[in-house]
């Protein structure tokens, strides 16, 4: 039996990164997404523990102070931060471990698992982007055109990963990111 790894996901928002995410971990038994601390508001049908760890800004600066992040990046004005303790849990109990994280978390993660796999989510188009982020009907016109000009900062990195999935099909790319994930089994 192979050991457990690391499997990096990042996009832009409005990507389907999640999604894709959640759809890979649950044709898995032994794959899980992490769940990251954030000091964002939760959002209405958000479970804490489940969809994130909710903290105050003292107590996730009191962590990272403490070592207790293997990444964390301010976006969107808000903390995000994976903990050590999740990757480790995971990874002892035989789990994949599924980051979903943006660029700047990708890059720190990779710095201290230098054999995590990294693959970049990509819209079809820019145009389809804000199409998806519009239908999503959870954010302002300001917070749309933020989130627009930020993917695509977002998308200049795209070339540090080991793998771009272009998510036009989500079937197609759900079977890109399993093959992925069956290649880290055999790593």
């Amino acid at each position: 039996m192979s050991s457990p790894g690391i499997l990096i996901l990042s996009a832009p928002s409005g990507a389907g990164k999640t999604s894709l995410a959640k759809a890979l971990v649950d044709s898995r038994n032994d794959a899980q997404l992490t769940v990251s601390h954030t000091t964002r508001k939760q959002r209405p049908g958000e479970i804490d523990g489940q969809h994130y760890f909710f903290i105050e800004k003292a107590e996730f600066e009191a962590m990272i102070a403490r070592g207790d992040f293997i990444e964390h990046a301010v976006v969107f004005d808000h903390y995000y931060g994976t903990s050590a303790k999740t990757i480790d849990a995971l990874l002892l109990n035989g789990k994949h471990a599924i980051l979903d994280i943006d660029w700047q978390g990708a890059r720190n993660v990779r710095e201290k698992f230098p054999q995590a796999k990294s693959c970049f989510i990509m819209p079809p188009s820019l145009q389809s982007l804000e199409t998806r982020l519009r239908q999503r009907k959870q954010d302002s016109e300001e917070v749309i055109l933020r989130r627009m000009r930020d993917a695509k900062k977002e998308m200049d990195h795209k070339s540090e990963y080991d793998q771009i999935i272009v998510n036009d099909n989500f079937d197609e790319a759900l079977k890109e990111l399993r093959n992925i994930l069956r290649d880290l089994d055999h790593g």
